[in-house]
């Protein structure tokens, strides 16, 4: 087990991991899914031991006797009841089975909507790469936003009088993964050459953490997906932070400069400079997020000066490689990226 798994079990076990299981749902569509996972469960649990009970039954009840002639007992064949019986009821228990999935399938399906000023919505384009989440923001309340962060997924909740939907697009950069956050909503799929949809809302703000849930590749294990939920004031002040231009610290004028005259320009990009490609994630505002590496480790000093010098020692595999930056180029590029909240 490397580090990262090390951290992650000891997280587990003293109880800081945040709840992921979908018996626990924060949003009116996980709960119509926990609602139908628990009454097919009863169903099957029901079958169980009605089998289980007539099983165990016919064992007890004709278990050999002392007195019993040798050989095999009488051999019964046909019974058209029991036939009729074993056919009728599984079709119907399939078919009840059929009815409430399809309306499941229904509440919990997003429909095509179009933002509206004063709707309290927000519309994201979430684009899956390998192995990182892009969220480029649509708009919200009507308004029109436009910039990009990554690996964290902000939202503002509802209350009992106003609903604050998002409204996900959900595409894919480069293979298929799969959007899972367990306690907002269903897991739907983003294939390349497609876009589907996906909407949830909630009125519980914390942290709520998903996992890319299909295979994209060596790193699809350390995708994971972290969605904060918080209070409208909240999301209206970290829309504001979102929207602003990169900072500029003439502090870090060296550190600037260096970061501009590597590679890192052709993949990141800082709103209002050179850097702007589109390869990697957004760093305009890297310091507002609480980790790095898609949710592996903590948006630290330490941690980012790790990812610098060699993203392998984190996220093995990483599409990013080691520079062979010197160590005043690396702690320069630290230091610059430390500015950027």
């Amino acid at each position: 087990m490397d580090a990262n798994g090390l951290s992650m079990l000891l997280a587990a076990v003293e109880g800081r991991m945040a709840d992921v299981s979908i018996f626990s749902p924060a949003s009116p569509q996980a709960g119509w899914i926990v609602d139908l996972a628990i009454l097919a469960l009863a169903i099957i649990g029901i079958i169980f031991l009605v089998v289980e009970g007539i099983l165990f039954y016919s064992v007890w009840r004709f278990r050999r006797a002392k007195n019993d002639a040798p050989g095999e007992p009488a051999q019964v064949y046909g019974s058209e009841p029991i036939e009729i019986a074993w056919t009728a009821a599984p079709t119907m228990i399939v078919f009840f089975l059929v009815l409430v999935t399809t309306r499941t399938l229904w509440q919990v399906e997003a429909a095509p909507v179009q933002p509206r000023e004063g709707d309290q919505a927000l519309f994201v384009t979430v684009i899956g790469h390998q192995w990182w989440w892009e969220y480029r923001y649509d708009s919200y309340d009507g308004r029109k936003l436009d910039f990009i962060t990554a690996n964290e997924l902000h939202m503002p909740v509802g209350d009992g009088e106003t609903q604050r939907p998002v409204h996900l697009t959900l595409q894919s950069g480069d293979v298929c993964h799969s959007f899972w956050v367990p306690r907002l909503g269903g897991k739907v799929d983003l294939i390349p050459g497609r876009s589907n949809l996906l909407a949830f809302e909630t009125e519980q703000p914390g942290l709520y953490l998903g996992q890319c849930a299909e295979y994209c590749g060596a790193q699809h294990a350390n995708m994971m997906l972290r969605v904060v939920a918080e209070t409208p004031a909240e999301f209206e002040a970290w829309l504001a932070n979102e929207t602003a231009p990169a900072v500029e610290d003439p502090a870090v004028a060296e550190g600037k400069a260096t970061f501009l005259a590597n590679s890192c320009v052709n993949c990141h990009r800082v709103s209002g400079t050179a850097a702007q490609g589109d390869g990697a994630p957004d760093l305009t505002h890297l310091m507002s997020r609480e980790t790095i590496a898609a949710g592996q480790v903590p948006n630290s000093r330490s941690n980012l000066r790790k990812w610098v010098h060699d993203p392998h020692t984190i996220k093995p595999g990483v599409l990013m490689p080691a520079f062979g930056l010197s160590t005043e180029e690396e702690n320069q590029i630290v230091e610059y990226l430390r500015t950027l909240k």
